[in-house]
């Protein structure tokens, strides 16, 4: 009697259990949704692998079934997703007083919890100040000799070889440049010679069950995260006992920052910040430019304009074989069209997170302090009612409306206060590569260039092409890349 009684009492409170999952408490009316399996949510759902060029098929059929907003849970936690541009607008314009960036607690132990993603308020913008100092337009004038000289390099290489695996190829090309810049980081002379390595399997595991078990992505990412971490504790050690003179990098800079009585810095901070911007100099970078060639290779004819546009500048020159100069960069106007298409049509960001600071209302929709609301680029960068064809790879539509900064239809870079400080970084990088290649040589893809998501933009093939040196680049006379 007393075990039948018991079972009874258990499910009755898992049963209990269960619908408070389904039906979470709420002051008002929450978005329509589902919030999955208990514990788990729609997690699994959502990780999905897909091959589609469109709005991921976990967030298309719940905006055909619920509208542009609706409720999930993943990871563990419940979570407001938001296709609507005016949502997401106002997300990123009450930074601060609404909300505020929470990752999920994957990303916190990855990439630390003292990095720039969790702070906050003046803290925050003191950092991000520091940070323009190597990426802001004055910095940027001075670095574009130093990336058109390594693309030339790397070109030069790649030419001698067979075939490259290009997403790997130019990742190492961007990290070796950028760590150059951040810590004078020499892969030719440094101990540390597989650096990049120890980041190359974030992405895998940047929003994934904290499972730390050997042969998880999660695990993966967080001993490249150690490793990673213990070669910037001892170069933090080494530049304190063998201090410059001067700053060189800008490792030195912020160690600078990090001595004065009235900083704001710590060690923690200091340290969880190099390390983010050294993952982040490479890997979204990469991928975009990976996806720039696979869509210039299926595309001859923007090819064309581009190789004119770049054989014009030469052609402008007084002496032809000088090196670009900022005001030629400034000039690259289908360049940037090419850039911007191809950055909205990869969704290298497949969500943007925030955290309600308390309860909002919004069109009748109620979100729940504490809860995470989703933006999602993906949705806003392929609608069609915004983009005609949405899906189709076309530069043109980007004539006379070049876009610098987020708007409620092109967030590929953010928005708000958080708007990426290195969006120009990363664009500089690729328009002087494409300049150097297009000008210079010609390539074939031989072989890859499958796109999956998960949610993440990845080439699990990898994309692999053959580079040639043209025969003829002299007084602007190119000839059209083999695609």
């Amino acid at each position: 009697m007393w075990a039948l009684c018991f079972g009874a009492l258990v499910v009755i409170s898992i049963t209990h259990w269960v619908y408070r999952w389904r039906n979470p408490k709420c002051n008002g009316k929450l978005p329509p949704g589902s919030m999955g399996l208990p514990l788990i949510g729609e997690t699994l759902q959502f990780f999905t692998p897909n091959t589609s060029s469109d709005i991921p098929p976990f967030i298309k059929k719940r905006m055909e079934r619920y509208g542009p907003i609706f409720r999930t849970n993943l990871v563990g936690r419940p979570v407001i997703v938001s296709t609507d541009p005016d949502l997401n607008y106002f997300v990123f314009q009450q930074e601060g007083n609404l909300f505020h960036s929470s990752y999920p607690y994957t990303f916190t132990e990855i990439f630390g919890r003292q990095n720039v993603g969790n702070l906050h308020g003046i803290t925050y913008k003191y950092l991000k100040n520091i940070v323009l100092h190597l990426f802001g337009p004055e910095s940027l004038k001075k670095m574009i000799p130093e990336i058109e000289e390594a693309a030339l390099r790397r070109l030069q290489q790649w030419s001698c070889e067979d075939t490259i695996e290009f997403k790997d190829a130019s990742a190492s090309l961007i990290f070796d440049l950028t760590a150059k810049k951040l810590i004078s980081y020499d892969s030719e002379n440094c101990s540390e010679k597989n650096l990049r390595k120890n980041f190359v399997a974030f992405i895998q595991g940047l929003i994934s069950f904290p499972v730390d078990i050997p042969g998880t992505a999660y695990h993966k990412c967080l001993q490249g995260r150690k490793n990673a971490m213990r070669m910037l504790v001892n170069l933090l050690q080494e530049r304190r006992e063998k201090p410059r003179k001067q700053p060189i990098d800008f490792f030195d800079h912020v160690l600078e920052e990090l001595k004065k009585e009235e900083t704001m810095l710590t060690e923690e901070i200091f340290l969880d910040l190099m390390f983010v911007l050294l993952f982040a100099s490479f890997e979204t970078t990469s991928l975009a430019l990976t996806l720039a060639i696979k869509f210039l290779s299926d595309h001859p004819a923007v090819l064309k304009k581009l190789t004119e546009e770049h054989g014009m500048i030469i052609k402008q020159r007084e002496n032809a074989d000088a090196g670009l100069t900022w005001k030629e960069y400034k000039s690259m106007t289908f360049t940037f069209q090419i850039i911007n298409e191809t950055v909205r049509l990869a969704n290298i960001v497949p969500a943007i997170f925030r955290k309600a600071i308390r309860e909002i209302q919004f069109k009748g929709h109620t979100i729940p302090a504490g809860w995470a609301v989703m933006v999602c680029p993906p949705a806003v960068h392929l609608n069609p009612q915004k983009y005609d064809d949405p899906v189709a790879f076309n530069p043109g539509r980007w004539e006379g409306m070049l876009t610098s900064s987020a708007s409620k239809n092109f967030m590929a870079f953010g928005g708000g206060m958080r708007f990426c400080v290195g969006t120009d970084f990363a664009k500089a990088q690729m328009a002087v590569f494409l300049h150097c290649l297009v000008t210079k040589y010609r390539w074939q893809a031989v072989g890859g260039g499958n796109i999956v998501r998960t949610p993440g933009l990845q080439f699990p093939d990898g994309f692999h092409i053959r580079i040639q040196e043209k025969e003829d680049t002299s007084n602007g006379k190119q000839q059209t890349p083999d695609a």
